[in-house]
């Protein structure tokens, strides 16, 4: 599958981590989804409704991240892998969560976690 949809970027506030702080206190999570499916229909129809709906997507998304907590952000990833799946035209879906405030004593520019699930 050549075509593909990207979300990058998406950032939400959620309460994910393994220390009680991150829980309490919360932080910014960074998403970027690339879904991989057939815009064949899309294009030709010139209709939202023949494709995934990004803007949509972007709320499903928020809404798994900024929603129950969970320890690991390979978790929180594979949440946000089935949500991108949910839509029956989508193929594969590469998902990655940035999480930039992790809680470690030494500089660094990001930390992140990128699955790729298909159907």
């Amino acid at each position: 599958m050549t075509d593909r949809i990207a979300l990058t970027g998406l950032r939400v506030r959620g309460y994910h981590g393994v220390y009680a702080e991150e829980r309490r206190d919360g932080q910014d999570f960074v998403i970027d989804a690339v879904l991989s499916l057939d815009l064949t229909t899309a294009a030709a129809s010139d209709d939202v409704a023949d494709t995934v709906h990004y803007g949509q997507l972007a709320e499903a998304l928020a809404a798994v991240v900024s929603g129950e907590p969970v320890n690991l952000i390979e978790t929180l990833a594979q949440r946000l892998a089935d949500v991108c799946l949910a839509d029956p035209r989508v193929a594969a879906a590469e998902v990655t969560v940035h999480k930039p405030a992790a809680p470690i004593p030494l500089s660094f520019a990001d930390v992140a976690v990128t699955l790729r699930r298909t159907r």
